[in-house]
């Protein structure tokens, strides 16, 4: 004689299997989702290059960034950066003949502190010029006033 411990032999005896769970619990995705969220929002917000520059206004419209752009940025002292990194007095030809790589040369964006003389910003971009980079960006901080 044998003995049925499933408990479906037996007659008039409850039902021992849990039915499936016809609902899914979100709470962990939305949770999910929300960091997401929020790490996409401080990133998205960060300024692009870590040189503090105070940018003079302007209306201008702004300009779509591209992957290959590179930017060169000036600081109220007059030194000169290419992204984050200082380019030494005097070496900036040949830091500009390091960053050509194909056929044609990436976009350059010029980043220059406002309180700046003209005249050190024309020597930066007369050498821009003077390498190959002829498509420039200038870039300034947006303003709701006319000059």
């Amino acid at each position: 004689m044998s003995m049925g411990l499933s408990g479906r032999g037996r007659k008039g005896g409850k039902r021992s299997r849990r039915a499936a769970m016809a609902e899914i619990n979100v709470t962990p995705l939305v949770d999910v989702m929300l960091v997401l969220l929020i790490i996409f929002m401080v990133t998205v917000t960060l300024p692009a290059t870590g040189v503090p520059i105070d940018l003079p206004d302007s209306r201008a419209a702004p300009v779509e960034e591209k992957p290959d752009q590179i930017t060169v940025s000036i600081d109220a002292g007059g030194r000169i950066f290419i992204e984050d990194s200082p380019v030494p007095a005097g070496g900036l030809p040949a830091a500009l003949e390091g960053l050509r790589g194909g056929d044609e040369p990436p976009l350059i964006v010029l980043r220059a502190d406002r309180s700046l003389d003209y005249g050190r910003v024309m020597q930066v971009m007369g050498e821009l010029g003077r390498t190959g980079f002829t498509s420039i960006s200038l870039v300034t901080d947006g303003s709701v006033s006319a000059p």
